[in-house]
């Protein structure tokens, strides 16, 4: 009867052990989660980390081991930490539109006592480079100066489309606003939009640039930039420093090096587009995309009959990205990644964020360990060496010889 419960234990120990590994070693990755004190805390993901989960961060997971070596999942909410915008826009009337020696006027009327900070112009004309001064008054009688010497411009031709129409200014709370276009072309003012921007700024980190080559392709009239980083980081902006005073505007498309494909010719690289814009000297030229773990990636700039442009740097962003992690049970949990089939998780947090603390305690990860692969390493044939399999066939007919025989005997 001991030797039975023995036996039983044994089975309930493994069986356990299997489980516990079962999920974890699904996974190649783990990091102890260390200074676990409450039920919420926040875990900071390190950079590192992003060149081996896939690429919607999916296969990411906190697991468990409790004393009574039960395995189990801590619910977590991934969240990055880019800007909220709160947008407002504010109903308003154009009052009057009028010509004057020194340009055009449109005079707009706020009904409330209301805070703007962007106005959206929408002309008609096309192909047009002009300056203008946005003014703000109470009564129409004294006009103040909002921002002055603001260009707007639209270019449209074979080559590019591109428009910039849009005044960002100060928070202004003025009755009425006045702008005025310094041109002797009549703009037909389709369109006007009066918006309140409210920005919480989230937290971006700069990431360092291991080399940048730049190559003229004289044949298809272009400038290709292509830059490597020190490690695949999460990027969801890029923002390109020219060094050329004059004005220029040219279309380019920037992608990351999504995979490398073994040829007969070699190796064939896959490039996926992160966005497509215009290299403009009227704007900042920050290009912002959806966050994407990139190490490289190529910027291509369309110089079509102008002379290239001389970059001086580009500057590449990312969000931080976060855990906010409920721990009900006490065990020793693990930050477990790695495991390119996994599926998205489904927890009820998700759907009840608003009830999360907004102070939470950032937890401290373990050094980075591999997770052993222990029964699932690939299958090796059971006999390497084809003496043993010939062995074992002539065995084998020896014994089903006797045996015929001895029935042939009877």
């Amino acid at each position: 009867m001991k030797r039975l419960n023995k036996q039983l234990c044994l089975i309930f120990l493994f069986t356990t052990c299997f489980k516990f590994f079962g999920q974890m070693g699904q996974y190649d990755y783990q990091r102890e989660l260390q200074g676990i004190s409450q039920t919420w805390h926040k875990v900071i993901l390190p950079d590192d980390m992003f060149g081996k989960i896939s690429q919607d961060l999916s296969d990411v997971r906190i697991f468990g081991l409790t004393k009574e070596n039960d395995t189990i999942q801590a619910p977590f909410l991934l969240e990055d930490t880019s800007d909220q915008f709160n947008v407002n826009e504010i109903q308003f009337k154009l009052l009057n539109t009028s010509l004057h020696s020194a340009g055009y006027y449109f005079t707009f009327e706020i009904p409330s006592e209301e805070v703007m900070n962007q106005m959206i112009l929408d002309f008609e004309n096309e192909n047009f480079d002009w300056h203008l001064t946005l003014q703000g008054s109470q009564d129409q009688q004294e006009w103040f100066t909002v921002m002055e010497d603001y260009r707007v411009l639209s270019i449209n031709n074979d080559q590019t489309n591109f428009k910039f129409t849009t005044l960002n200014f100060p928070d202004s709370k003025y009755r009425f606003f006045r702008v005025h276009i310094h041109t002797n072309q009549k703009p037909d003012l389709k369109s006007a939009r009066l918006i309140k921007n409210e920005k919480i700024t989230g937290t971006l980190k700069t990431y360092a640039i291991k080399k940048m080559e730049v190559e003229q392709d004289k044949i298809n009239k272009q400038t290709l930039l292509d830059v490597e980083l020190l490690m695949p980081v999460r990027m969801s902006s890029i923002k390109i420093n020219v060094k050329d005073t004059f004005d220029f505007y040219r279309p380019l498309k920037i992608e990351y090096l999504a995979d490398s494909i073994q040829t007969k010719n070699g190796w064939k690289n896959q490039y996926n587009i992160l966005t497509r814009g215009t290299l403009a000297s009227v704007r900042d030229n920050t290009f912002p995309f959806e966050s994407t773990t990139v190490k490289k990636f190529r910027v291509i700039i369309d110089n079509n009959n102008n002379h290239p442009l001389t970059i001086e740097d580009i500057e590449v962003k990312g969000f931080l990205y976060q855990l906010k992690a409920r721990f009900v049970e006490p065990a020793k949990y693990y930050l477990i990644y790695g495991n390119k089939r996994a599926l998205e998780p489904d927890y009820d947090i998700s759907r009840f964020s608003s009830q999360i603390p907004d102070s939470l305690i950032v937890l401290e990860l373990g050094i980075e360990e591999k997770i052993e692969k222990k029964g699932l390493h690939q299958k090796e044939p059971l006999f390497k060496s084809k003496f043993w399999l010939w062995g074992i066939m002539i065995l084998i007919i020896l014994i089903l010889g006797f045996f015929s025989v001895r029935m042939l005997k009877k």
